[in-house]
């Protein structure tokens, strides 16, 4: 039976982790022939590849002329606005990052399942006052029908990228320059950060023998068979081996993965381990166990599952309750698109980085002791 499936997001402008796991996810529900809409608070990009693709994205809940049978939240206004529009449906929440006041568990009566794609995510959502018997761990996945094997890797390796909307001289790349030309390699960077998005990294990763990356870029590096050092603003991790690969996984090859200062002796002893051939095994093992065909199956069930609880569950929720909670949902919500138009803003004007830093930090401030009002 075909599902009505309602997926949240904070934003689908730009490409990130979540944006683009709410992409790939869309179009791989739809090729299992569900029906997916997404709800989001800014539209862009991202976005704009789905409704190409006929899967419907709103920025206002009223536009969607059905029931879903299902929430797949992200994010805790989109998720806790589309559970309280659409009362007595089910939903699921997953958390994708352990500090962004975005991520914030909504503890909300329908919400059946909670999962972290990293073992930091579950611990968050735990903090946040999650059951931990409601929690668990769901591994990132990667589109590999998308992201194709390049050809075999070199014996010795020659080009390197750095691959993070995150690195710029004030973060990891300066290190990763320096450990790079020490070991002879050419090094290119893409990224926002140093002002070179990437639309299509499917069509560049295969160039390269060597990838800078953690998390879900980590995960598309690997597919398409390049050699992998987890690295980023936070720190640098190892090479990512066949022998350390199912050890990586639960932590999302990501912050807790990161456990090195950014140092470029550290990264350099980590180049030196570079295996062509275990990095094809690493390959076959990330294409085997974390495609993307797999999760949406699994998903699918989680889904049923919760559909089927919900069923026999008791109406939980206090219609007061709601009302208050409400006012200050839209205030959060109204305070959230103010920091994303300013930082629009900023972006294409020479504003003093204190004067700009300040302003974003009053507005997310704010939003974080409005969110702490949002309890139901």
């Amino acid at each position: 039976m075909s599902l009505h499936i309602l997926i949240t997001n904070i934003e689908m402008r730009k490409r990130s982790g979540t944006t683009l796991y709410v992409r790939d996810l869309a179009l791989e529900l739809r090729s299992l022939g569900h029906f997916p809409v997404i709800y989001t608070l800014k539209k862009g990009s991202v976005s704009n590849e789905l409704e190409e693709a006929a899967i419907p994205v709103t920025t206002n809940l009223r536009q969607i002329d059905f029931k879903p049978a299902i929430i797949h939240g992200h994010h805790l206004l989109t998720t806790i606005s589309a559970a309280q529009y659409f009362p007595n449906v089910p939903a699921i929440f997953i958390c994708h990052d352990h500090t962004a006041w975005t991520d914030k568990a909504p503890l909300h009566p329908h919400i059946r399942r909670y999962f972290g794609v990293s073992r930091v995510c579950v611990e968050r959502l735990i903090k946040d006052g999650v059951s931990q018997d409601n929690v668990k761990l769901l591994p990132n996945f990667v589109d590999t029908r998308r992201f194709l094997p390049r050809s075999l890797l070199p014996k010795r390796p020659r080009r390197a990228l750095v691959f993070s909307n995150y690195a710029n001289a004030q973060t990891h790349l300066p290190a990763v320059t320096e450990a790079c030309r020490r070991a002879g390699l050419e090094l290119d960077v893409l990224g926002a950060g140093v002002g070179k998005p990437v639309s299509r990294p499917e069509d560049i990763l295969g160039n390269y023998d060597i990838v800078f990356a953690k998390a879900k870029a980590a995960l598309e590096a690997m597919a398409v068979g390049t050699a992998v050092i987890l690295c980023d603003f936070s720190g640098v991790g190892p090479m990512v081996t066949s022998a350390e690969f199912d050890e990586l996984r639960p932590l999302n090859f990501g912050f807790q993965a990161l456990y090195s200062p950014l140092q470029p002796d550290l990264i350099l002893h980590q180049i030196a381990r570079y295996d062509p051939q275990d990095a094809a095994r690493v390959h076959t093992l990330l294409r085997a166990r974390a495609n993307l065909e797999q999760a949406g199956l699994g998903l699918v069930d989680i889904y049923r599952e919760v559909i089927e609880e919900q069923k026999t569950a008791s109406p939980l929720l206090c219609e007061k309750r709601i009302e208050i909670n409400q006012f200050w949902l839209r205030l959060s919500i109204w305070l959230y698109k103010l920091w994303a138009l300013f930082a629009t803003w900023v972006g294409g004007r020479r504003l003093s980085r204190l004067t700009s830093k300040y302003v974003i930090f009053s507005i997310i401030n704010n939003i974080a002791k409005l969110l702490n009002k949002i309890r139901i």
